[in-house]
């Protein structure tokens, strides 16, 4: 069988991106998809966009490596501060990065974004009611073929989780770099026969990955980088900072 990892939302955590690329080499796998979001947040963003283009077989583009290429309100410090981390050569390849990812696993359809099918800023919670988690299964003009996916893979939400719907599955690899579940790396592995028409075993496994956290912060913290507590609460707590107070 054909095993697949999918990582995302590393937001520029190296310790977590080292620990799970570690992880997954010493389980074999030799393809990694990245569902975004390699920058923001953490302060490595130019290590994490690196790594990633040398690991990853395929790699689209999620919010915050929308955005960030793009902004150029002088107000902005946290975007300018990540700008100036990466720089133009790096904004330029996160400019170039595709939306979707779409292949066949084992006869079924599979379709990889960031955050949904339409848009990398149209956030789909586990917690949803089940009519808008269904809509993550229909085409969009992203799709290459205006067909209804079998399998759904994204990230965006840092939550990791698995569910099968009307007889689909839709699953969240949960966040490399900043995960809002548990303190550890998320990512997803994916095994079936890639590129099999014809029905055969597939599975998704989700896998967490401990990481030096504190590592993590003390990196942040020598980076001079904004909004620095939140980002150290989020990564000792895995609580998302606009639920703080």
């Amino acid at each position: 069988m054909d095993k697949i990892a999918v990582i995302s939302d590393i937001h520029g955590n190296l310790p977590a991106l080292e620990a799970v690329l570690e992880d997954i080499a010493a389980r074999g796998v030799e393809t990694i998809y990245c569902l975004g979001d390699l920058i923001g947040k953490g302060p490595s963003g130019d290590a994490a966009i690196d790594l990633v283009r040398r690991h990853c077989k395929a790699v689209i583009r999620g919010n915050w490596d929308d955005f960030v290429p793009r902004e150029s309100d002088p107000e902005s410090e946290v975007v300018r501060w990540h700008q100036s981390v990466i720089g133009e050569e790096r904004m330029d390849y996160l400019r170039s990065l595709p939306f979707m990812i779409e292949f066949v696993l084992s006869g079924k359809r599979v379709r990889l974004f960031h955050a949904s099918p339409r848009s990398v800023y149209e956030r789909i919670q586990l917690w949803d009611p089940d009519e808008r988690r269904l809509t993550m299964f229909e085409p969009s003009p992203h799709c290459t073929e205006p067909v209804t996916a079998d399998i759904v893979g994204y990230g965006d939400i840092h939550n990791a989780y698995v569910q099968h719907l009307a007889g689909r599955t839709l699953f969240n690899a949960g966040s490399v770099g900043n995960p809002l579940d548990l303190p550890a790396a998320s990512y997803a592995l994916l095994e079936g026969e890639l590129g099999g028409e014809a029905p055969a075993p597939w599975s998704i496994q989700l896998l967490r990955v401990p990481y030096d956290v504190e590592r993590a912060i003390r990196e942040a913290k020598a980076a001079g980088m904004p909004e620095f507590a939140e980002y150290e609460r989020e990564l000792r707590t895995a609580r998302y900072r606009r639920l703080d107070g």
